[in-house]
């Protein structure tokens, strides 16, 4: 009888993408398990685009179980497993839940990229690894759907597409002034390319700033799930974007990505290979890790649209 293995996924989505490299090295380990990933509702619309994945369910429905492949560090994730009954739990021994474990790895000595942490994970447990690089398929239903809402938005089916995405769910201090993201997409517009702004219901004020600047073709912001804004991103030429959810989605679709980063680590949590082009600008303040910035927020407002368009325009 096959083994039924179930993944806590991480919290936020970027970190649920980046994971994606290790559930294929489990998935080449294990290829007979039954895999299914324990995830939030807003994440779990991902793993319908994951082949290695066999089914996604709400994290609190993971009994039943013969191994528990914890992502997140939390104590209570492992022991959720523990109470759900759950008889193989494996993961980092991390914030004291290391008695809750079956199989515990530690931690890396040395700062890596997110994607490397969860691959170390999966190495530490006796799995070889792979591929380092995200990937999601994008199905011919989500590609029409995506091409319907585009169409019906404003977007006139021919003129070159480029997605802008102004939010970022961790702080106001990851984002590039929403006035930037206007210029850039007035810029481009005069280049006759057509810019779709995307988002969650969270980046609505975002986007509204940005729209009062410049109004977009397409604005799908809050009007998309996962797989549609997948879909979405198959018609577009690049996505210009801060550190989100959103850029690690489309790098993992295959769009190239021009990434705008703040006060976050870009060595850690850049997007993977090299069709990428990210832009920091190195005050002696970054990378704070602030959600919010107590000073001038001076590693992002200093980063001139024309910079962006530049990187941009060198991706399409």
């Amino acid at each position: 009888m096959s083994k039924r293995l179930v993944i806590l996924a991480p919290n936020w989505l970027g970190d649920a993408v980046m994971a994606l490299p290790a559930i294929a090295d489990v998935r080449r380990a294990m290829p007979d398990a039954a895999i299914t990933v324990a995830a939030r509702p807003s994440v779990a619309p991902l793993f319908a685009l994951v082949p290695e994945v066999d089914d996604h369910v709400d994290s609190a429905q993971i009994a039943g179980a013969d191994i528990a492949l914890l992502f997140p560090n939390a104590f209570r994730t492992a022991l959720l497993a523990w109470r759900a009954g759950v008889p193989e739990r494996w993961g980092y021994r991390t914030d004291g839940r290391g008695l809750l474990l079956t199989r515990g790895v530690d931690r890396p000595t040395q700062s890596v990229h997110q994607v490397d942490y969860y691959r170390h994970l999966i190495a530490g447990l006796g799995f070889a690894t792979g591929t380092d690089a995200p990937r999601i398929i994008v199905g011919d239903a989500p590609r029409e759907d995506a091409c319907a809402l585009l169409v019906a938005s404003g977007w006139d089916g021919r003129s070159p597409l480029v997605a802008i995405a102004p939010g970022a769910a961790y702080g106001g201090a990851k984002r590039w002034p929403a006035e930037r993201f206007a210029e850039l997409a007035a810029s481009l517009a005069r280049d006759g390319v057509q810019t779709v702004m995307v988002g969650s219901a969270a980046d609505v004020a975002t986007a509204t700033v940005v729209a009062q600047a410049f109004t977009p073709a397409v604005d799908l912001v809050a009007k998309t799930n996962l797989p549609t804004l997948a879909g979405v991103f198959t018609h577009c030429r690049t996505l210009v974007t801060n550190d989100s959810g959103a850029m690690h989605l489309a790098a993992a679709v295959g769009l190239p990505v021009t990434a705008v980063f703040g006060p976050t680590r870009d060595a850690e949590t850049r997007p993977r290979g090299d069709a990428h082009a990210v832009i920091t600008n190195p005050v002696w303040c970054r990378p704070c890790m602030l959600r919010e910035c107590p000073l001038d927020h001076r590693c992002l407002r200093t980063i001139d649209a024309a910079t962006v368009v530049a990187a941009a325009r060198r991706t399409l």
